[in-house]
Parts: structure tokens; sequence; C-alpha cells
């Protein structure tokens, strides 16, 4: 079902004696479900990425109707990284480390991730024999 399936509703049949009986309407209400069991997860899913690899966010929504809009942040950082359920960064440095968060709001309600914490190692180089 979907917001826009509420409205009155009632059956008609064809009798034996060939006339056309309606039953009583009913009015039938769809409520919207927020979003809930929002979760944030990366590749590598390490929880550790070199520096200048690219790193893949994922949101996703355990329920919730929509439509649903995404936004991803880094904590501390007031601007949005994106409005999609997928993020990457690419080539990331050293202050891309820190809390990332995930928001979902289908307009009436919102919901967010569990901080999910990223830490950004030293680019790691082949020893030379």
């Amino acid at each position: 079902l979907q917001l826009h399936h509420s409205g009155k509703y009632s059956c008609r049949g064809w009798l034996k004696d060939r006339a056309w009986e309606a039953s009583t309407p009913v009015t039938v209400t769809v409520h919207g479900v927020p979003p809930a069991g929002v979760s944030l997860s990366m590749q590598p899913s390490r929880g550790q990425v070199a520096l200048g690899d690219h790193l893949v966010l994922r949101c996703t929504v355990a329920m919730g109707t929509g439509p649903l809009s995404f936004s991803c942040h880094r904590e501390g950082s007031g601007a949005s990284l994106g409005i999609s359920p997928h993020l990457e960064l690419c080539h990331v440095g050293d202050n891309d480390s820190g809390q990332y968060r995930c928001w979902v709001s289908n307009g009436a309600s919102m919901a967010e991730s569990d901080p999910l914490n990223v830490t950004f190692l030293g680019k790691q180089y082949p020893r030379s024999v």
C-alpha cells in the first residue's frame, strides 16, 4: 500500500435476481511508516583505509515508507557529504578521519545511524629488497 491508496472502498456484486448490490463503504487510511533501523557500513569493511584510497559508505534502512531522502555527514563538519544511500570518497586524506553518520527522512520523520568510526592510515608502500 502507498499513502495515495487511502480513501473509501466498497464492493459491488451481481445478485441472483440480476440486480447489482453495493456494500456499505469503509474508510481506509494508510499511514506512513517512519524510517527505522538505519545503519552505515563501509568498504573496505575493516574500519581503516590507506591515505589516497577510496572509501565507499552505504546507508541502509530496515523499514520506512518513502519517498526517502538520505544525507551523510562527518562529525564536526556541518555540510552534507552526499544525498544518496551510496557515497564514494576518492583519494581520502588525514582530515577525512572521524565519525560518520547517515540520516534518513521520509518528510514527516527522521532517523539516524549509529556513528561509524573511520581511521585513515599512511600509504603502505612495498619494501625494496
